[in-house]
């Protein structure tokens, strides 16, 4: 095994996050650092409120196929793209625009404050820097916390982030299943799915298995954001 010294940043970075409670335990690189402070934080109620609309989001893109409007279709964008609608105000123009009927049962409202309201479309960079775009690396070591390698503590709407070496990789845990985005899209294939828990846990290639011994999974992560 490589001494710390020998290995690049990036890879610093992923031994980081696959620490697991030592990375929880102390002020880290995976804090919201930037314009976008660790202070602008959603309630409780505001929190669960989120977790439900972002999983109704990525549930109607499973369903229906994905909106015209979700644009960068990868792992990163699937989440980048719930996160930002489900922070967005849910009017009957909205509902229409994504496709979501007013009748069936929805989440309440998220009601946010305006600097609340300012999370939307703001990511921050690996280099600090605040933009629309982030990748599935910086949007775990940037913009969201570290909560466990166990799947057992994961919550609705928390990341599963898999380390393949030059590529990462996020899931979303929406509870018995989990949905993700293969980063592929071809004229026969938009490259979501879901899978339940059972069956990824016993995944022939164990890469892909959320398990504290797959070295390739550095564990669940929220949304800086998020109570």
């Amino acid at each position: 095994m490589a001494n710390d010294w020998q290995l690049t940043p990036r890879r610093r970075v992923l031994r980081a996050l696959a620490a697991g409670a030592a990375a929880c335990a102390a002020p880290s690189a995976l804090a919201l650092r930037g314009p976008v402070t660790d202070q602008v934080r959603l309630s409780q109620a505001q929190t669960r409120a989120f977790q439900a609309w972002m999983l109704r989001i990525i549930s109607a893109q499973i369903e229906q196929g994905p909106t015209p409007r979700w644009h960068h279709r990868d792992c990163a964008g699937l989440v980048r793209f719930a996160v930002n609608e489900a922070l967005a105000p849910h009017d009957a123009k909205w509902l229409r625009a994504n496709g979501i009927a007013s009748d069936r049962r929805l989440p309440p409202e998220l009601n946010l404050t305006p600097v609340q309201a300012a999370l939307r479309n703001r990511w921050v960079q690996s280099d600090g820097t605040v933009g629309h775009f982030v990748t599935a690396l910086a949007l775990v070591q940037n913009n969201s916390r570290f909560i466990a390698r166990e799947i057992s503590q994961a919550l609705p709407g928390d990341l599963l982030f898999f380390d393949q070496g030059d590529e990462q990789h996020l899931m979303v845990w929406m509870g018995a299943r989990i949905a993700y985005h293969t980063g592929t899209v071809t004229p026969e294939d938009n490259g979501l799915r879901t899978v339940d828990i059972d069956q990824l846990m016993t995944w022939k290639d164990t890469r892909w298995q959320p398990a504290v011994n797959n070295p390739n999974f550095a564990g669940v992560f929220r949304l800086s954001f998020l109570s």
